[in-house]
């Protein structure tokens, strides 16, 4: 069981990451947290409307709560994480501006947090969005754990921002002061990105953080495949959408489908829709529906309203290997899908899916596989039948 009171200068809290986990080994925080908020207090700075970025689970913004502090990020999981622990702490949810990485902070940030993303490609975003908001008094300062930490980050932070000066690391954690430099010259923002997608007339677009940003990842590729075919109104979401990919070449094999892109990224949410834009000049529809949700999970869906989820799982959270988020997508989906429904799962063998899958359906199939990469299919029960299928043979 993890320990949940998060100790700090600034007070004690009760902390909990999301999705909930039975006696979850993690905390939601870490040594970077405490320490950036301890050189704060040792530096005695002044702190007044903080732009904290990149906060996990809230840790950070939570224990500054009282100096209505701005929380910037690509997740919308660390967003409901965070107002569920100002909850949690019985703390004011309107003393905290949330912010979505889309948008940007209308007015200059005096005091920048950075909590170091698992994407450098996110930080060289924010970093050149954010420099034309700084002046020569505004205190830029970033922090991480030192194996998340290579020569890299200095070189981003120097080139975008200005000087770095380093503390020394304490239980693995550092954090970078940076020093604003006035007279660097504006950098334009390669992000997002665009790429043609082969064998296809679409040119994708990525933002910054989103998965596999420059190109097909090969779960994807294997993924599309072995795309389940499908006709008709039915409903197919794109569970971890990414840029849509996987959405769009369902739209583009069944145009009377229901299609629905499902991410906690809210960049990655952007770019299905800008990709979508493309899909109907390519290929005009007026019978497809597209469907776009910023969500942590499947919430905004009744039970038993999809026929079909397509979903290649991330195995990380922030900088935390596991399968937390993987579960709770099995989870939500069986109860999303209509009886008799499919899940269609790609993933490293490695990963051992098969054995996670059992717990939420009866009837898994596997219906491809290569070195690296299974491709399951898992069936919803036929309740209204009364009988279930055993379950194709998978290894142990």
């Amino acid at each position: 069981m993890s320990n949940t009171l998060f100790v700090s200068p600034f007070g004690e809290f009760n902390l909990q990451r999301l999705p909930k986990v039975d006696r979850d080994p993690l905390q939601a925080w870490d040594a970077a947290d405490s320490l950036l908020l301890q050189t704060l207090s040792d530096q005695n700075i002044q702190i007044e409307s903080p732009l904290i970025c990149n906060d996990p689970f809230g840790a950070i913004t939570v224990a500054l709560n009282s100096f209505t502090p701005t929380s910037w990020s690509d997740s919308r999981i660390s967003h409901s994480a965070l107002r569920k622990n100002l909850v949690l702490n019985k703390l004011d949810q309107n003393s905290v501006h949330i912010l979505e990485s889309m948008s940007e902070p209308k007015v200059a940030p005096k005091l920048v947090l950075i909590k170091l993303p698992k994407t450098l490609g996110l930080l060289e975003d924010q970093l050149i969005r954010l420099k034309p908001l700084l002046n020569a008094e505004s205190k830029v300062f970033v922090a991480g754990m030192v194996k998340h930490m290579p020569s890299s980050v200095w070189k981003l932070l120097e080139r975008l921002v200005g000087p770095t000066a380093t503390g020394l690391a304490v239980k693995k954690a550092k954090v970078i002061e940076v020093t604003v430099d006035m007279d660097m010259t504006a950098v334009s923002n390669p992000y997002p990105v665009r790429w043609k997608l082969e064998n296809t007339e679409l040119e994708l677009i990525s933002h910054a953080n989103v998965f596999s940003r420059d190109k097909l990842d090969i779960g994807t590729r294997f993924m599309l495949e072995h795309l389940p075919v499908t006709e008709g109104q039915g409903d197919i979401i794109d569970l971890g959408c990414g840029n849509g990919v996987l959405a769009l070449m369902s739209a583009l094999q069944n145009p009377q489908a229901h299609i629905h892109c499902v991410d906690e990224s809210y960049m990655a949410i952007a770019s299905a829709q800008q990709n979508f834009k493309q899909l109907e000049s390519i290929s005009p529809s007026a019978e497809r529906q597209v469907h776009f949700h910023a969500s942590n999970g499947m919430g905004t869906f009744t039970h038993n309203s999809a026929d079909l989820v397509l979903c290649n799982p991330p195995f990380h959270q922030n900088q935390s290997v596991g399968d937390a988020l993987a579960k709770s997508m099995f989870r939500e989906s069986e109860q999303v899908l209509r009886p008799g429904g499919e899940l269609w799962v790609v993933g490293n063998r490695h990963l051992g899916y098969h054995q996670r899958l059992r717990q939420f359906f009866d009837r898994i199939t596997q219906v491809a596989f290569n070195q690296k990469f299974v491709i399951l299919k898992a069936t919803k029960s036929l309740i209204d039948e009364g009988q279930i299928e055993p379950a194709q043979k998978l290894p142990d």
